[in-house]
């Protein structure tokens, strides 16, 4: 099972450019995550006629935010949101229930510049937490998505500049490694343990991407019980098309 999660900045623009069916094509994912497709249901069709795949998408609010889902087999069932109202807004969390596994397509929020929005992160974190452990009892997940935050100095070109920066503040960081301690697995850094300079976000000035100066910011995450399947993770970092690019993870299922 090859799963791609991708933070587009706006379905229609990819689809517009026609970026989304040429990564289909090079990578043959079995799903598609994706994030940020500040598209609701009706604006945009997601069916594409050369990659017969079945999909869902759901934003709450026009032009922001918003995750989606694409997939070769259709899921036993899809869902939108966690179960807690006063996160499920945004619609920021998709679920879909496969034979083997669940796997959720999530846009974390972004504290925001003036840490404004810090506290609601925290909260925001306990809760997705809670929903994945309540998910793994059943059957074991796979979590990918973009989740705003930079883990460990590795996964950011500057971390001694941008300690004090959203993405990668303490309090950030260490609602992630509750992801950690909770029994998911980040699958990129499980297999590259020490490998520095892998980002999948990039400022849209100065160059950044073609100089690297980037943020590891988006993760495809899995129960530990799936570690045994685990058999790849990569950053599709040649992946036009969005500040950000994909990345997968294959299983052995």
């Amino acid at each position: 099972m090859h799963i791609i999660s991708w933070n587009v900045n706006g379905i229609r623009a990819v689809l517009r450019k026609q970026l989304l069916a040429p990564c289909i094509t090079t990578y043959q994912p079995d799903v598609i995550c994706l994030q940020e497709t500040k598209a609701q249901p009706g604006q945009v069709a997601l069916e594409l006629a050369s990659h017969p795949y079945h999909s869902w998408y759901g934003a709450e609010r026009p032009g922001y935010a918003g995750t989606g889902m694409l997939s070769r087999t259709k899921p036993l069932d899809v869902r939108l949101g966690m179960g807690v109202a006063r996160h499920d807004h945004e619609g920021r969390v998709l679920t879909a229930e496969f034979p083997a596994c669940f796997v959720v397509s999530v846009y974390v929020p972004n504290a925001k510049r003036d840490l404004s929005r810090l506290e609601e992160r925290q909260d925001w974190d306990r809760c997705f937490l809670g929903y994945l452990q309540e998910l793994a009892q059943h059957k074991p997940v796979v979590c990918g998505g973009d989740w705003n935050v930079a883990h460990t100095p590795l996964d950011l070109a500057n971390p001694k500049a941008n300690v004090k920066t959203h993405g990668f503040t303490p309090e950030e960081r260490a609602g992630f490694q509750q992801f950690v301690d909770g029994g998911f697995v980040d699958t990129f850094r499980h297999l590259h343990p020490e490998q520095p300079g892998h980002y999948t976000w990039w400022r849209q000035f100065g160059g950044a991407r073609e100089r690297n100066i980037g943020w590891r910011l988006d993760y495809l995450l899995l129960s530990a019980a799936l570690l045994p399947q685990l058999v790849g993770a990569e950053i599709l970092a040649a992946v036009q098309g969005s500040d950000h690019c994909p990345v997968s993870v294959t299983l052995q299922l």
